[in-house]
């Protein structure tokens, strides 16, 4: 029985990364590291996997370095998404950003470097290191131009990923996912906050035109393409650097006013406010390597993934409405006026 530790397993991503493995691998122990903050819940994990004797939850900090020491001893394979991960939030309050997305991930690299037969550690990086788009479609090569505190604090635990791979050579490999949606995403993130205002028929705000561009893709595509990298042979992945995306770009008004079609409610819900700070113009990723390298391909189209996701917060309303006051992050501009992203 092999043991994988998910540090963020309750969050976003890492929850349905979690229920994903846990079912597909029926012969692995799988162990939780989550300190709980408002972005993830004990609520995103199954009750059938909570008490499961394959499954272990550890509530803590990243950061604990002799926690994060002791759970990494005990693991084969490590994969970490443990960060805070909003631009608006960064904007609002970054110290913690840095404590977080850095320092946890040194935790976590400084006790893989003590383990000696780790077989892989997969980190989860973002596509916000990149900025905006200097190039069409954005590969791995990319000049990493964070343009917010949030994407320069995952910036800072990318390349000390890489360092630590060239320095003491250990067995890491670092995914880069464009924009995700799906189930379970917090309401501060625009889809899910688009969804369940066009749900309770309240405004869809959108930052400036809504002309910002995003590759967007379906966490249940991610949760497969993570597989694959942590089952691939380790000489194919070990150093590299993966982007997790689509290929398919769609700008911010465009969502909102699909959302409002398919939930067939009036497009004047929809309501400008002002640019966000630190707002990345364009993003679009290449998807030539991760194809080329692990055989992933293109995902569920956006409109299906929408669809699916519309459904799922359409039948979870008691896991969403107690988040309602968090959907809107205060922001203040340049002019000293508080405004509400």
């Amino acid at each position: 029985m092999k043991t994988i530790l998910i540090t963020g397993g309750a969050g976003f991503i890492g929850s349905n990364f979690l229920e994903f493995i846990f079912r597909k691998y029926p012969d692995y122990h799988v162990i939780v590291l989550d300190a709980l903050t408002y972005a993830g819940s004990p609520d995103n994990i199954p009750d059938d996997i909570k008490s499961s004797k394959r499954f272990e939850f550890w509530y803590g900090n990243v950061t604990n370095d002799d926690l994060v020491s002791q759970l990494v001893g005990r693991s084969d394979m490590v994969v970490h998404f443990a960060a805070e991960s909003h631009v608006a939030r960064s904007i609002f309050d970054n110290k913690i950003f840095y404590m977080t997305d850095v320092l946890g991930t040194q935790a976590v690299a400084n006790a893989i470097v003590r383990k000696k037969d780790l077989d892989r550690f997969i980190h989860i990086s973002t596509s916000e290191v990149y900025g905006t788009a200097h190039s069409v479609p954005m590969t791995e090569e990319h000049p990493l131009n964070p343009l917010s505190p949030y994407a320069s604090a995952k910036a800072g635990a990318d390349r000390l990923v890489y360092s630590y791979i060239a320095s003491y050579g250990i067995p890491a490999c670092i995914l880069r996912p464009f924009n995700q949606y799906g189930p379970k995403q917090h309401l501060e993130k625009v889809i899910p906050r688009f969804i369940t205002s066009a749900l309770l028929e309240e405004p869809l705000t959108v930052h400036g035109s809504g002309g910002a561009i995003r590759d967007w893709l379906y966490v249940q595509d991610t949760c497969e393409r993570i597989d694959k990298v942590l089952h691939a042979p380790i000489e194919r992945i070990k150093g590299e650097v993966f982007n997790l995306g689509s290929g398919y770009e769609l700008d911010i008004l465009s969502i909102a006013t699909l959302v409002l079609d398919i939930l067939k409610k009036p497009n004047d819900l929809i309501s400008h406010i002002g640019n966000r700070p630190g707002q990345v113009d364009r993003h679009i990723s290449s998807t030539d390597k991760a194809q080329e390298r692990l055989g992933i391909g293109p995902g569920r189209s956006f409109e299906q993934g929408l669809e699916e996701t519309i459904d799922w917060y359409r039948t979870h309303r008691s896991w969403w409405e107690k988040l309602l006051w968090m959907r809107h992050v205060p922001i203040i501009t340049e002019s000293g006026k508080v405004e509400y992203h």
